[in-house]
């Protein structure tokens, strides 16, 4: 089976005939007709999560997937051949950067229908990212005020959608060039992160989505009212997110360290940071699904790349310049 592979972090992916892959009487194997490109994808080649995620390499990168099941378990129910799905697979099971890939069931949801194979395929980890932070942790209300940074990329562009859909009123940073394209998502205020200062204008939010961390995330906390939240998904990881990953008490003193400073600017404030690191959800998804069926959050899919073109296209992702997201397709 032909797949692209991380051999040594910080180097290209390669290509290579790896074997097929497993499948225990709860998986279902799935058929790859397409996969989206993510920032967590270019991180993990680069070696950035090797201490709190130690796969071992060589490994199979991609994080979404959309296809058709080939077969099943023994123990599958929810699922047989022929069906069109989509997923973000367990943090422990990716490498949708092959022909096939074995997906619990629990991680699975048929695919919208109304949406194609590449738009599937763009959705999984980034609307996962968007639910987990608004709705799931957020609990965002109508009347609230939700401030969702790089609203043009591929989790705000998604973010931008259910949080309008929930009731908030948006505000977003974006260029110029897509003020518009963020507003007919549903944002309400647009900040062009080029010429205006988002802090000096934004006062008040309920609920921060921050994508870019650093100084970015530590102006966020500032337009926070008291008792309001941010969700960093950039990092840097907290107790919270240690303690879930089952870390040893050596790296949990370590994680906690990383964001220390952040965390005790938050309370200064009245205010608390969060970091999120999305898990695989098929329930979710379906939740997801139905939205997507009745047209309250489409896909949003920028550049669509063949199967041979994965390293290079990886490698593009930080020049950035893609609305929504970059997707491997049939093409």
């Amino acid at each position: 089976m032909r797949a692209f592979v991380v051999t040594k972090y910080k180097e290209p992916l390669q290509e290579a005939d790896v074997p097929e892959p497993t499948v225990g009487e709860h998986d279902v194997l799935v058929r790859v007709e397409a996969a989206g490109l993510n920032p967590l994808d270019e991180k993990i080649r680069a070696g950035e999560f090797k201490q709190i995620l130690p796969y071992k390499l060589p490994l199979i990168l991609g994080n979404d997937v959309a296809g058709t099941v080939i077969s099943v378990g023994t123990a599958v129910r929810g699922f047989k051949p022929g069906d069109e799905v989509y997923a973000r697979p367990h943090q422990d099971r990716i490498g949708t950067f092959a022909e096939r890939i074995a997906i619990a069931e629990g991680d699975l949801a048929l695919k919208p229908a109304s949406i194609s194979m590449e738009e599937a395929g763009s959705l999984p980890l980034a609307a996962l990212t968007a639910w987990q932070a608004l709705v799931e942790r957020g609990k965002v209300r109508p009347g609230q005020k939700v401030l969702i940074h790089a609203g043009a990329g591929g989790v705000g562009s998604i973010a931008i959608q259910l949080a309008a859909h929930l009731g908030a009123s948006v505000a977003t940073t974006a260029s110029g060039s897509n003020a518009d394209f963020v507003r007919a998502l549903g944002a309400d205020t647009v900040i062009d992160y080029r010429s205006q200062d988002f802090e000096q204008l934004l006062t008040g939010y309920d609920l921060v989505l921050d994508s870019l961390g650093g100084e970015n995330l530590e102006k966020s906390l500032r337009v926070l009212k008291r008792g309001g939240k941010a969700i960093g998904i950039s990092g840097p990881p907290d107790p919270g997110f240690a303690r879930e990953a089952g870390l040893n008490p050596l790296l949990r003193l370590a994680v906690a360290g990383l964001s220390g400073k952040i965390r005790r600017q938050a309370k200064k404030l009245g205010v608390t940071y969060e970091f999120l690191f999305m898990r695989a959800s098929g329930d979710q998804l379906r939740q997801i699904t139905t939205l997507v069926d009745q047209g309250v959050v489409r896909p949003v899919v920028g550049k669509v790349v063949g199967f041979d073109q994965t390293p290079q296209a990886l490698q593009s992702l930080s020049q950035g310049g893609i609305r929504g997201k970059a997707v491997i397709g049939n093409n």
